[in-house]
């Protein structure tokens, strides 16, 4: 007879402190290659979305060629679709802002008698109206325009990384499937990343679709400049979670200001707090962290870690980039799943393997 004897492993605090160590050692990696980071997970995640699509046209009968090649063509429409946007936009808005340089110094009259009300002299008013100058701002925003154009090279890295992967999904996921056998968390943990990531963007899109809606409806009726537009940046921006709809709101508010006065730019900060803020910060993350398996806590959490690691991409990419991460580190082992209840996810976890012999290595065999 033998007896069985479980050699002691490290401390759990050693075990905490190395993993924290662990972790900040990945994170400073990370923000060394976030130039290339973004680009190509934003690529894996369009050819991901594109996906459904391509199985459904190849289902219809359609040759898997065909339908890889509609797919690629979707994915560049929506990439060509995304970077107008926010060129034209930007374009706009510094076309539009200097025009009204005589409507903000009338503004900043009006309110000359309220801040001397709170002791600001005629001296320091002054200062302030000569520093509002919006050709200024205009110029800024030209340059933020120039820079967004740069980002032409990074588009097309993105364009041809999605042909390489919409082309190799097929096999990608074949292999996959494959290995379900033997290495099958794995597997449904890859599984789950993706389907999370694809209901992540139908709910976005779908209330992205419903908040632009009212909001160039609220923009045309109030008289708005450029009401199409803003409703279109509300729209993309509704893929920043919680605080989209403020980088949204800015270039509405400031016209608003310009063009009708203090009362028109508080009615637009008011029906952009009750549509979009309702909306996208408190029904819309509830029903995302429902669909994808995340708190709203960690929603906002993942967008200012992701944002700060990767910059403005990883606002917009910080759910699926998330779901990434606990696909590898909470989905991919069943011992690790418990952790799931913590971040949001409401699946049940697995039989805990307590009780369960332990590896050889982990075990010393003693004679009676």
């Amino acid at each position: 007879m033998t007896e069985v004897r479980v050699i002691p492993g490290l401390p759990r605090t050693v075990l905490i402190l190395l993993g924290l160590a662990a972790s900040t050692v990945v994170i400073a990696g990370l923000r060394s290659i976030a130039d290339l980071l973004g680009p190509v997970f934003l690529a894996l995640v369009l050819t991901i979305a594109a996906m459904p699509l391509r199985m459904a046209l190849v289902r219809r009968g359609l040759p898997r060629w065909a339908g890889t090649i509609l797919a690629i063509v979707t994915v560049y429409g929506l990439i060509v679709v995304l970077a107008a946007s926010f060129v034209i936009a930007a374009a706009r808005f510094a076309d539009l802002v200097p025009q009204y340089q005589d409507s903000l110094v009338n503004v900043v009259s009006n309110i000359d008698g309220a801040l001397a009300t709170f002791g600001v002299t005629q001296e320091q008013i002054q200062s302030v109206k000569s520093a509002l100058d919006l050709g200024r701002l205009a110029d800024y925003v030209g340059s933020l325009l120039s820079g967004v154009l740069g980002l032409l090279t990074n588009l097309a890295f993105i364009v041809t990384l999605v042909l390489f992967m919409t082309v190799d999904s097929h096999a990608f996921t074949t292999h996959l499937q494959a290995s379900r056998s033997h290495r099958s968390g794995f597997v449904e943990a890859m599984n789950r990343f993706a389907q999370g990531t694809r209901k992540y963007f139908l709910v976005s899109t779908i209330f992205g679709l419903i908040v632009a809606a009212l909001d160039t409806a609220f923009l045309l009726v109030v008289g708005v400049p450029a009401a199409f537009l803003w409703g279109l940046l509300a729209f993309i921006t509704n893929y920043i979670p919680n605080i989209g709809f403020i980088l949204g709101l800015i270039p509405p508010a400031v016209l608003a200001l310009l063009s009708g006065g203090p009362g028109l730019a508080l009615a637009v900060v008011i029906a952009y707090g009750l549509i979009n803020f309702v909306i996208q910060s408190i029904i819309q993350p509830k029903l995302v962290g429902d669909a994808v398996g995340m708190s709203a806590t960690i929603t906002f959490l993942s967008l200012v870690v992701w944002a700060w690691i990767i910059g403005p991409l990883g606002a917009i990419l910080a759910i699926p980039l998330s779901l990434l991460v606990k696909a590898f580190l909470v989905d991919v082992d069943p011992q690790s799943q418990w952790v799931g209840a913590l971040v949001g996810d409401g699946r049940p976890p697995k039989p805990s393997s307590v009780g369960t012999p332990m590896p050889a290595e982990q075990q010393e065999v003693s004679p009676n």
